[in-house]
């Protein structure tokens, strides 16, 4: 199999890397890690700039419409025609194509035109746009302080422009699955520093805090030898920040929220699979790693009703299943808009009863592919304090 790696997105990891993409691909398939394309991330993006809001007017003619007057640098201001409703208050920064700009992702080319009796002088973008992630209900809004108008977006945001690897990794190469796997070989072939992502043991509240939010049992220590849990409180969920969903969004991912998009990353970025449980929804305040009784219901998150075999391993609450151990979780307890504790799963299982309910239940998934393969045991709990660190800064709460 193969998966897309955005690797030069990634060059913290590496940052003494300056090979150029073509030659980082052919040392990689020398080294038996077979790249079978580069595909340039955000190429065509170069006219477009920074620009701060000024004024925003109504349209003469058009109530859903709005005249936005922004300053693209060196005091040049221009008019523009648009209909987002998330255009920031005047001194709030977006991104502007000025006219005769191609958009790739839209395959579309900026000429002045007029709309409803007023010339648009360009168009302030969306992420989807751009190409750089998959949000299109508003305009891409840059933090303060990002850039000044006019700074090229490409400059003000170097993650918009990558390279995207797809690279086939044979059976026996199961580390190479994630940026640090394939950063690890690069690092001995360049004999250049390998720097693991931060991963710091995050905040923690006292012990005495959390006591009794939590027990979890494991029945099986033949297919779940190693179980790791964190708990996250106060969180609040929203949209990732743009840097995180522009991964995902090159990875071929879809973002989804600040919890689930955090466990989405840690996966690509170290390989190690991981879940997250909304706690309030974990009956009883237990988690219970078994084997599912024969027979027994289960609706996946892809909402699919399941008959469960006595072979499944399931992670299970008070009540009755809770997710498809190293597959799939469930709808039972998946993170929702109103979710505030948050509980962050972290296990090897045995890949050969990974294998078979994938295969039995006709499921598979980015975990069950690394999980059939084998997973580093000694990453797990480094992965999970990378998990419950991010989450915490991203969705607030303590761990």
């Amino acid at each position: 199999g193969w998966y897309t790696l955005s690797l030069h997105d990634a060059l913290p990891i590496l940052p003494d890397l300056s090979a150029a993409p073509a030659e980082v691909a052919e040392r990689l398939t020398q080294a038996g890690l077979e790249v079978e394309g580069l595909t340039p991330f955000g190429a065509g993006l170069e006219p477009i700039v920074v620009a701060m809001v000024r004024r925003i007017e109504p349209h003469p003619r058009r109530d859903k419409l709005r005249l936005v007057t922004v300053d693209r640098g060196g005091g040049c201001e221009q008019r523009v025609v648009c209909g987002a409703p998330n255009v920031p208050e005047p001194g709030g920064l977006v991104a502007l194509a000025p006219l005769g700009t191609t958009l790739p992702a839209v395959g579309m080319t900026l000429e002045a035109r007029e709309i409803a009796g007023v010339v648009s002088e360009g168009m302030l973008c969306s992420e989807r746009e751009l190409g750089v992630a998959d949000a299109a209900a508003g305009i891409l809004i840059l933090p303060a302080g990002t850039a000044a108008p006019g700074t090229p977006l490409a400059a003000a945001l170097p993650s918009v422009t990558d390279t995207l690897y797809e690279v086939s990794v044979t059976p026996n190469r199961a580390d190479a699955l994630c940026h640090v796997g394939v950063a690890r070989d690069l690092a001995a072939l360049y004999r250049i520093p390998l720097v693991l992502p931060p991963a710091a043991a995050p905040p923690r509240l006292a012990d005495a805090e959390l006591s009794g939010l939590i027990t979890v049992e494991n029945r099986d220590f033949e297919r779940c030898p190693h179980y790791g849990a964190r708990v996250v409180l106060g969180v609040t969920i929203g949209p990732s920040p743009l840097w995180l969903r522009h991964r995902l969004t090159s990875l071929g991912l879809r973002p989804i929220n600040n919890v689930v998009d955090v466990t989405n990353l840690v996966l690509f970025e170290v390989g190690q699979p991981l879940h997250s449980f909304d706690l309030d929804r974990v009956r009883g305040a237990r988690i219970i790693v078994r084997r599912a009784a024969a027979g027994e219901p289960f609706t996946t998150l892809d909402g699919v009703a399941r008959t469960l075999d006595a072979d499944d391993l399931v992670i299970a609450d008070a009540e009755g299943p809770s997710a498809l151990a190293g597959v799939m979780g469930g709808a039972v307890s998946e993170i929702h808009d109103g979710t505030t504790r948050v509980l962050l799963e972290a296990a090897y299982f045995a890949p050969r009863g990974i294998r078979r309910t994938s295969r039995r239940q006709g499921l598979a998934s980015d975990s069950s592919y690394r999980f059939e393969r084998g997973v580093d045991f000694g990453a797990l709990e480094r992965a999970l304090d990378r998990a419950a660190s991010l989450t915490a800064e991203l969705g607030g709460g303590a761990v």
